[in-house]
């Protein structure tokens, strides 16, 4: 029997990046946003109306107008803000609920996105930017760049519990594991941990705990690599100072 000729490639994507990223990444507005945009017929590429989100642009040759006014690169961003409890980690909400953008009100900034995301229910420290590749080396899991946790907890956790903990559990297919789990203090009832990740699953912490029973009563991020929250009051913002920046490499 002949042999069957391998399957050929798929080609690779053009270059550039698609047309809806590509105002997301010149700090115009979100993805979704510009998908409307683009429906709506008001971004053209080099003179013609273009439809397609998925169109293939070079941001250093093509020109891209909205509503008849070139889009030009807002300047690079960095900011850091406490996040309070109850707010959601993104811009257009479809239930409509309130989001950490309430907390960059009276700052001057471009459009900036969320550098990973903080569950409605937890609180602390919260970076966001218009600089992709700073948002992209960040949240990198080969990076293992490690995020601090301060965890109010409805049990008071013996040693033995804590290497347990320590040890990590299988949840719904996922190995979660923390760099470190410490007892910080206790008091009545409850505790206070302290929890290093150096990665950032889906509730990743709240899982762990449930699956051992244990009741999370507040999760506050304190820390991104050596970045503390510091006294940075609950729901405020501010830019992220030159030393602040290097002290999470850039």
């Amino acid at each position: 029997m002949a042999s069957r000729p391998p399957p050929a490639g798929r080609p690779g994507k053009p270059p550039g990046v698609s047309l809806n990223r590509a105002l997301s990444k010149l700090g115009l507005c979100s993805r979704t946003q510009a998908e409307l945009l683009i429906a709506e017929g008001r971004v053209r590429v080099g003179g013609k109306v273009v439809r397609d989100a998925a169109l293939r642009v070079d941001l250093n040759r093509d020109r891209i107008v909205v509503d008849g006014a070139p889009v030009i690169a807002e300047r690079k961003v960095y900011v850091m803000l406490n996040k309070p409890r109850g707010l959601v980690t993104t811009r257009d909400d479809p239930q409509q609920r309130d989001t950490v953008y309430a907390c960059l009100e009276g700052l001057d900034l471009p459009f900036v996105s969320p550098v990973g995301r903080l569950d409605k229910a937890s609180e602390g420290l919260l970076l966001m930017t218009n600089d992709t590749h700073f948002a992209n080396r960040l949240m990198d899991p080969a990076s293992h760049l490690p995020k601090t946790y301060h965890v109010q907890v409805g049990t008071v956790p013996d040693e033995a519990m804590l290497e347990t903990l320590r040890a990590g559990v299988s949840v719904d297919g996922e190995t979660l594991t923390a760099t470190s789990i410490m007892l910080l203090r206790s008091g009545g009832r409850t505790a206070w941990l302290e929890i290093v990740l150096d990665e950032g699953r889906n509730r990743h912490i709240r899982r762990l705990l449930a699956a051992h029973g244990i009741e999370v009563k507040r999760l506050i991020r304190i820390a991104i690599g050596r970045l503390p929250l510091g006294d940075l009051a609950k729901g405020t913002a501010r830019h992220l100072t030159p030393e602040e920046l290097a002290l999470l490499g850039s």
